[in-house]
């Protein structure tokens, strides 16, 4: 009993020396000043925010990831999203106003300045890293959620590092709202709304991180002389959390939802549309509220509607009973996509060129290597020769191979050293001796068979 005491309080005590959150905090007070001087974004923090806006629109406009990354190291649109959780944690309706106006405001910039952008550029097909932000996924609400504690922890720490603009890179803030401009700029009103969708999303999880990390270090929470106005601040907070939270939970279970069919539907068509000879060329996944439906185009020899229906059977096993299952052969219809075909075959060609070269790559760095293994007794062979001469001067010529000797009744292949050697006068045995253990030590084996001429 007193043995099991004594573990859970080393455990305990090394959780605690490990785990303190407060081991490293700062003064609550200055933590506090210095969300609070990053909320309101006024003249030199709103032109930042506006140049940032319009380095993370070029970056999407020309498909650079490094230009993004920059714009968002760049960007203090973090400050009124922190101050939104900061002002939950310690019950202040005035920051909580503060803020908000702030982020609406600055919001109302981004997306202003990222329509105007792409209003004055030539038009162009959106790029990857553009429709990369109009469509969130649950590891979206991820990264808000640990990116917002982390920042708020940093904040609260001595030692800041440079964990802040990695939270401006992880959450990805700037890149939706100029996506949404984008959408405004072109009357894309899909990619408008998914692009602010996924800002909404981040906005929120890091709010609510910042309030989770501000509650967890016990921040102290404002105090009101008037408890009756502190009832009424307190019942304000709770409308303005829940009005914001039940969207975002509302969004949160569809991204969940849509995450999870889109999986399974995935392994739907890896494993059960295989078929020998026959491959998926093009597949569209549908997940909508009335609308759940695989779309697949295979392509090479056709397959027996036996096997279709039953590989439609198997849809339940991947828990997609109320999905439909639509899948094209051949050139048989107009949805089969040219442009899918062709990727395919550049992809086919590329892997098995890439293929090809590895392996004519890997022979030649064989045959280089059998190569250099006999170009060396070349080169030994020369400077034996000097050596030789020394030290038996009646030598005529001396010749070194390796070959592979195969033992008739055990099958056994060693490899051997053969050296000729032949001399004016025969050398005694002694010298045969001598020679046979020279040429072991210089060729570094013990398989060597020496043959001596005259």
């Amino acid at each position: 009993m007193k043995t099991d005491k004594r573990n859970v309080f080393a455990l305990k005590s090394f959780l605690s020396e490990y785990l303190d959150i407060k081991k490293d905090k700062e003064n609550e007070r200055e933590t506090e000043n210095a969300m609070r001087r990053t909320i309101e974004l006024k003249g030199t923090t709103l032109w930042i925010l506006i140049f940032a806006i319009f380095i993370a629109s070029l970056g999407l406009h020309i498909n650079s990831t490094a230009v993004v990354i920059g714009a968002m190291l760049i960007s203090p649109l973090m400050g009124p999203i922190m101050g939104i959780g900061l002002s939950v944690g310690i019950n202040d309706i005035e920051l909580m106003r503060k803020s908000f106006k702030s982020y609406l405001i600055t919001t109302a910039f981004c997306v202003a300045t990222s329509t105007l952008f792409f209003l004055l550029t030539p038009s162009t097909e959106a790029q990857s890293e553009l429709l990369a932000r109009t469509s969130p996924t649950i590891f979206d609400v991820f990264i808000a959620l640990f990116g917002g504690l982390s920042g708020v922890v940093a904040i609260s720490t001595k030692e800041k590092g440079t964990v802040i603009p990695g939270v401006a890179i992880a959450t990805a803030l700037m890149p939706p709202l100029c996506t949404a401009g984008y959408g405004l700029a072109t009357g894309n009103l899909i990619y408008f709304l998914g692009a602010f969708y996924l800002y909404f999303i981040n906005t929120v999880f890091i709010s609510v991180a910042t309030f989770i990390g501000v509650r967890w270090m016990k921040f102290q929470r404002k105090e009101f002389v008037d408890k009756k106005r502190e009832r009424s601040v307190r019942k304000y907070i709770v409308v303005i959390v829940v009005a914001t939270m039940i969207p975002a939970i509302y969004l949160t279970v569809n991204i969940i939802k849509e995450t999870v069919f889109h999986n399974a539907a995935s392994r739907f068509v890896a494993e059960q549309l295989d078929f020998d000879n026959t491959q998926v060329i093009d597949r569209k996944i549908i997940h909508q509220k009335n609308n759940k439906e695989i779309r697949v185009i295979l392509m090479g020899k056709e397959v027996p509607e036996a096997s279709l229906t039953l590989a439609k059977n198997r849809l339940k096993d991947y828990h997609l009973e109320d999905t439909k299952l639509t899948i094209l052969q051949g050139m048989q219809n107009e949805e089969l996509d040219i442009s899918s075909i062709r990727a395919l075959v550049m992809e086919d060609f590329y892997k098995t060129s890439e293929k090809q070269l590895k392996e004519r790559l890997e022979e030649i760095d064989k045959l280089e290597g059998e190569l250099n293994y006999y170009k060396q007794y070349s080169g030994l062979s020369e400077k034996l020769v000097d050596e030789v001469k020394v030290l038996y001067p009646s030598i005529l010529s001396l010749s070194i191979a390796k070959s592979l000797e195969r033992h008739i009744e055990t099958s056994k292949v060693d490899t051997v050293t053969w050296a000729i050697f032949k001399f004016k006068n025969k050398p005694s045995r002694t010298d045969e001796v001598n020679i046979n253990k020279w040429l072991k030590a210089r060729l570094e084996t013990d398989n060597v068979r020496l043959i001596i001429e005259k």
